[in-house]
């Protein structure tokens, strides 16, 4: 996965997420907008045709004093501690 931050302000942090999709963009924001001190998370993803960006454009807005990548790293731990039990899970009922 190849990241490429776009713009960053104080409370507000837009990021490239090149080769991605809305399956993956649409989990990362789902769990951001469930992360503390966020208060807006929105990805933009223009097709080739519109001579637009063809990589999804991640931005998110948080509260005074929250920094934005330590939002961004709490949601992604989210997706991932999520991940991982789906997997027991799974495991544990394929071996029954």
């Amino acid at each position: 996965m190849e990241l490429r931050v776009t713009e960053r302000l104080d409370e507000e942090l837009s990021i490239e997420i090149a080769g991605e999709n809305h399956t993956f963009m649409n989990v990362l924001k789902e769990s951001l907008l469930k992360t503390e001190g966020v208060t807006a998370a929105t990805y933009d993803m223009n097709p080739e045709q519109s001579g637009g960006q063809t990589e999804p454009i991640l931005t998110i807005k948080t509260e005074e004093g929250i920094d934005t990548l330590d939002a961004l790293e709490a949601a992604a731990e989210g997706i991932t501690e999520k991940t991982t039990a789906l997997r027991e899970t799974f495991e544990t009922a394929a071996a029954a």
